[in-house]
Formats: structure tokens, sequence, C-alpha cells
């Protein structure tokens, strides 16, 4: 994991998202596929909305201004993982 890798988000109507509760839907219409995905994914997506690639730097301090995530270091962290398990199913992609 490389907290310095960027990463940019499909274009908004490249994925449609459905909350349900705790749940939301995101049906990926490039591969086809429906995710169910929870929290923090939607928040990470949403974070990254404007298309400009991110960092898991960026991206934490994009999310600090809305969410408490905790120490910074741990937090970065967490978000690199999730960025690459978001790129491994094609949901973002490294710029």
């Amino acid at each position: 994991m490389d907290n310095s890798l960027s990463y940019r988000r499909d274009p908004a109507d490249a994925l449609r998202s459905c909350a349900l509760e705790d749940l939301t839907l995101l049906y990926h219409r490039r591969s086809g596929q429906t995710h169910m995905v929870i929290s923090p994914v939607p928040e990470l997506l949403d974070g990254m909305a404007d298309g400009t690639p991110v960092t898991a730097q960026v991206l934490h301090d994009r999310l600090a201004q809305e969410f408490d995530l905790g120490p910074p270091d741990e937090a970065i962290a967490e978000i690199a993982t999730h960025l690459d398990a978001l790129a491994a199913l094609g949901l973002v992609r490294p710029a």
C-alpha cells in the first residue's frame, strides 16, 4: 500500500447508487456489476466526486472537514487500503 498513489473516480454517470439504510448498492455501468458497500465507501466516493485525482492524504483532508477520522496516520492508512480495494473492483482508477 502506497499512500502517495493518486486515484480518480469515474464520471458520476458511470456509477449509479441506491442507499438502503446502512447499505449502499453501486451499479457500475462499465462492468455491469452491482456492489453492496457500507460506510466509508460511499463517503470516499463522494469525496472524489469532483473527478480530480486524489491521494489518501488529500481524501483524508477532505473527509476530516466533516467526519472525526481519529489519528491522521491511522486514518490515512485505512483510506489508502480502501482506495486499493476500490481500484481492484474497478470503481476508481489509478491516476
